[in-house]
Protein backbone atom coordinates (compact mmCIF):
# COMPACT_ATOMS: atom_id res chain seq x y z
CA UNK A 1 0.00 0.00 0.00
CA UNK A 2 2.83 2.32 0.96
CA UNK A 3 4.55 1.51 -2.37
CA UNK A 4 1.41 2.43 -4.32
CA UNK A 5 1.11 5.74 -2.48
CA UNK A 6 4.75 6.59 -3.19
CA UNK A 7 4.36 5.66 -6.84
CA UNK A 8 1.20 7.73 -7.15
CA UNK A 9 2.97 10.76 -5.69
CA UNK A 10 6.02 10.30 -7.91
CA UNK A 11 4.25 9.99 -11.28
CA UNK A 12 2.96 13.64 -11.43
CA UNK A 13 6.38 14.98 -10.46
CA UNK A 14 8.07 12.96 -13.20
CA UNK A 15 5.45 14.01 -15.74
CA UNK A 16 5.99 17.68 -14.88
CA UNK A 17 9.74 17.27 -15.27
CA UNK A 18 9.27 15.65 -18.68
CA UNK A 19 7.07 18.55 -19.81
CA UNK A 20 9.64 21.08 -18.67
CA UNK A 21 12.42 19.23 -20.49
CA UNK A 22 10.33 19.08 -23.66
CA UNK A 23 9.49 22.79 -23.47
CA UNK A 24 13.13 23.65 -22.93
CA UNK A 25 14.22 21.53 -25.86
CA UNK A 26 11.58 22.99 -28.19
CA UNK A 27 12.15 26.65 -27.23
CA UNK A 28 14.47 28.76 -29.40
CA UNK A 29 17.90 29.17 -27.90
CA UNK A 30 18.81 32.75 -27.02
CA UNK A 31 22.41 33.45 -26.11
CA UNK A 32 23.15 36.30 -23.73
CA UNK A 33 25.81 37.57 -26.14
CA UNK A 34 23.32 38.01 -29.00
CA UNK A 35 22.16 41.41 -27.80
CA UNK A 36 24.62 42.60 -25.17
CA UNK A 37 26.31 45.97 -25.16
CA UNK A 38 29.59 44.63 -26.55
CA UNK A 39 27.87 43.39 -29.70
CA UNK A 40 26.15 46.74 -30.19
CA UNK A 41 29.43 48.58 -29.74
CA UNK A 42 31.11 46.38 -32.35
CA UNK A 43 28.19 46.84 -34.73
CA UNK A 44 28.32 50.60 -34.17
CA UNK A 45 31.91 50.71 -35.41
CA UNK A 46 30.96 48.64 -38.47
CA UNK A 47 28.15 50.96 -39.56
CA UNK A 48 29.70 54.36 -38.79
CA UNK A 49 29.60 56.15 -42.17
CA UNK A 50 32.39 58.65 -41.43
CA UNK A 51 35.91 58.51 -39.97
CA UNK A 52 35.90 58.77 -36.19
CA UNK A 53 38.22 60.78 -33.97
CA UNK A 54 38.92 58.79 -30.80
CA UNK A 55 41.37 61.27 -29.26
CA UNK A 56 40.27 61.93 -25.69
CA UNK A 57 37.10 59.88 -26.24
CA UNK A 58 35.68 56.79 -24.55
CA UNK A 59 35.96 54.31 -27.42
CA UNK A 60 33.19 52.03 -26.14
CA UNK A 61 30.77 54.95 -25.77
CA UNK A 62 31.57 56.11 -29.30
CA UNK A 63 30.70 52.66 -30.68
CA UNK A 64 27.50 52.43 -28.67
CA UNK A 65 26.49 55.93 -29.71
CA UNK A 66 27.03 55.02 -33.35
CA UNK A 67 24.75 52.01 -32.93
CA UNK A 68 22.02 54.09 -31.29
CA UNK A 69 21.96 56.90 -33.89
CA UNK A 70 22.68 54.81 -36.99
CA UNK A 71 20.78 51.60 -36.25
CA UNK A 72 18.47 52.22 -33.31
CA UNK A 73 17.15 55.47 -34.79
CA UNK A 74 17.68 57.56 -37.91
CA UNK A 75 18.84 60.91 -36.55
CA UNK A 76 20.81 61.82 -39.66
CA UNK A 77 17.71 61.77 -41.87
CA UNK A 78 16.62 64.98 -40.16
CA UNK A 79 20.00 66.46 -39.32
CA UNK A 80 21.43 66.70 -42.82
CA UNK A 81 21.06 69.08 -45.74
CA UNK A 82 20.79 66.54 -48.53
CA UNK A 83 18.43 67.37 -51.39
CA UNK A 84 16.08 65.13 -53.43
CA UNK A 85 16.28 62.52 -54.77
CA UNK A 86 19.16 61.25 -52.65
CA UNK A 87 18.51 63.20 -49.41
CA UNK A 88 20.96 61.81 -46.81
CA UNK A 89 22.42 59.18 -49.15
CA UNK A 90 25.44 59.65 -51.37
CA UNK A 91 24.75 60.12 -55.11
CA UNK A 92 24.09 56.71 -56.67
CA UNK A 93 23.86 55.05 -53.26
CA UNK A 94 20.18 55.48 -52.37
CA UNK A 95 18.75 52.02 -51.50
CA UNK A 96 15.22 53.23 -52.33
CA UNK A 97 16.27 53.62 -55.96
CA UNK A 98 17.54 51.30 -58.69
CA UNK A 99 20.87 51.40 -60.48
CA UNK A 100 20.06 53.14 -63.79
CA UNK A 101 19.10 50.68 -66.51
CA UNK A 102 18.80 47.74 -64.11
CA UNK A 103 16.44 46.21 -61.57
CA UNK A 104 19.20 46.14 -58.97
CA UNK A 105 18.83 48.39 -55.91
CA UNK A 106 21.55 50.97 -55.41
CA UNK A 107 24.00 50.07 -52.62
CA UNK A 108 23.36 52.01 -49.41
CA UNK A 109 25.88 54.66 -48.41
CA UNK A 110 25.23 57.82 -46.43
CA UNK A 111 26.66 61.08 -47.74
CA UNK A 112 29.56 62.14 -45.47
CA UNK A 113 29.40 65.68 -46.92
CA UNK A 114 26.03 66.27 -45.23
CA UNK A 115 26.21 63.83 -42.31
CA UNK A 116 24.73 65.53 -39.22
CA UNK A 117 25.43 68.95 -40.74
CA UNK A 118 21.84 70.14 -40.26
CA UNK A 119 19.91 72.32 -42.69
CA UNK A 120 16.80 70.20 -43.36
CA UNK A 121 13.80 72.53 -43.69
CA UNK A 122 10.56 71.41 -42.02
CA UNK A 123 8.39 74.42 -42.80
CA UNK A 124 6.84 76.61 -40.12
CA UNK A 125 5.38 75.58 -36.78
CA UNK A 126 1.78 76.05 -37.95
CA UNK A 127 2.32 75.17 -41.60
CA UNK A 128 1.78 78.73 -42.83
CA UNK A 129 4.12 81.02 -44.75
CA UNK A 130 7.29 82.07 -42.91
CA UNK A 131 7.21 85.36 -41.01
CA UNK A 132 9.07 87.00 -38.10
CA UNK A 133 6.63 85.34 -35.70
CA UNK A 134 6.51 82.05 -37.60
CA UNK A 135 10.04 81.28 -38.88
CA UNK A 136 11.10 78.19 -40.76
CA UNK A 137 12.03 75.23 -38.57
CA UNK A 138 15.46 74.02 -39.75
CA UNK A 139 17.39 71.10 -38.27
CA UNK A 140 20.56 71.99 -36.36
CA UNK A 141 24.15 71.10 -37.13
CA UNK A 142 25.09 68.43 -34.57
CA UNK A 143 28.73 68.01 -35.58
CA UNK A 144 31.42 69.21 -33.15
CA UNK A 145 32.80 72.70 -33.63
CA UNK A 146 36.42 73.83 -33.23
CA UNK A 147 36.17 73.29 -29.46
CA UNK A 148 35.69 69.56 -30.13
CA UNK A 149 32.40 69.54 -28.23
CA UNK A 150 29.38 67.95 -29.89
CA UNK A 151 26.43 69.87 -31.29
CA UNK A 152 28.40 73.01 -31.98
CA UNK A 153 30.03 73.38 -28.59
CA UNK A 154 27.43 72.21 -26.07
CA UNK A 155 28.63 70.33 -23.01
CA UNK A 156 27.37 66.89 -22.04
CA UNK A 157 25.25 68.42 -19.28
CA UNK A 158 23.69 70.85 -21.75
CA UNK A 159 23.08 68.07 -24.27
CA UNK A 160 21.29 65.95 -21.67
CA UNK A 161 19.21 68.96 -20.65
CA UNK A 162 18.24 69.59 -24.28
CA UNK A 163 17.10 66.00 -24.80
CA UNK A 164 15.37 65.70 -21.43
CA UNK A 165 13.48 69.01 -21.61
CA UNK A 166 13.63 70.14 -25.25
CA UNK A 167 15.21 73.43 -24.13
CA UNK A 168 16.37 75.46 -27.13
CA UNK A 169 19.62 76.78 -25.68
CA UNK A 170 20.46 78.52 -28.97
CA UNK A 171 17.15 80.45 -29.02
CA UNK A 172 16.91 80.37 -32.82
CA UNK A 173 13.12 80.71 -32.93
CA UNK A 174 11.93 82.25 -29.64
CA UNK A 175 8.92 83.86 -31.37
CA UNK A 176 6.30 81.44 -32.66
CA UNK A 177 2.55 81.63 -33.34
CA UNK A 178 0.23 81.75 -30.35
CA UNK A 179 0.06 78.44 -28.54
CA UNK A 180 3.54 77.23 -29.52
CA UNK A 181 6.31 77.19 -26.93
CA UNK A 182 9.25 79.10 -28.39
CA UNK A 183 11.53 77.99 -25.56
CA UNK A 184 11.63 74.37 -26.71
CA UNK A 185 12.75 72.71 -29.92
CA UNK A 186 9.94 72.26 -32.43
CA UNK A 187 9.67 69.13 -34.64
CA UNK A 188 12.61 67.52 -32.81
CA UNK A 189 11.16 64.37 -31.10
CA UNK A 190 12.70 65.10 -27.71
CA UNK A 191 9.47 63.99 -25.94
CA UNK A 192 10.40 60.47 -27.11
CA UNK A 193 14.17 60.64 -26.74
CA UNK A 194 13.85 62.06 -23.21
CA UNK A 195 13.02 58.52 -22.09
CA UNK A 196 16.54 57.27 -22.92
CA UNK A 197 18.90 56.40 -20.09
CA UNK A 198 21.73 58.75 -19.11
CA UNK A 199 24.15 56.08 -20.33
CA UNK A 200 22.59 56.07 -23.82
CA UNK A 201 22.55 59.86 -24.00
CA UNK A 202 26.18 60.01 -22.94
CA UNK A 203 27.01 57.49 -25.69
CA UNK A 204 25.20 59.59 -28.30
CA UNK A 205 27.04 62.70 -27.15
CA UNK A 206 30.41 60.91 -27.27
CA UNK A 207 29.70 59.71 -30.80
CA UNK A 208 28.65 63.17 -31.97
CA UNK A 209 31.93 64.46 -30.52
CA UNK A 210 33.88 61.95 -32.61
CA UNK A 211 32.43 62.65 -36.07
CA UNK A 212 33.95 65.20 -38.49
CA UNK A 213 32.95 68.85 -38.17
CA UNK A 214 30.88 70.33 -40.99
CA UNK A 215 30.43 74.00 -41.74
CA UNK A 216 27.01 75.60 -42.01
CA UNK A 217 23.69 75.07 -40.32
CA UNK A 218 21.15 77.54 -38.91
CA UNK A 219 22.63 80.12 -36.60
CA UNK A 220 26.16 78.78 -37.04
CA UNK A 221 29.04 81.25 -37.34
CA UNK A 222 31.46 81.06 -40.28
CA UNK A 223 34.56 78.95 -39.81
CA UNK A 224 32.94 76.92 -37.03
CA UNK A 225 35.41 74.09 -37.65
CA UNK A 226 38.62 76.13 -37.27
Amino acid sequence: MRYRQTLAATIPVCAAAIVLIFMSASSPKVRASDDNEESRIARGFQIAPVPLNFAGKNRALVGLGSYIVNAGSDCNSCHNSGAPPDFDFAPGANPYMLIPGTLIPQPKRLNPATYFGGGQVFGTADGGPPSPNDPLIISRNLTPDKTGLAEGGHTLAEFIRIIRTGADLDHLHPKLPAGFNGDVLQVMPWPTYQNMTDHDLEAIYEYLSAIPCLEGGPGEPPNRCR
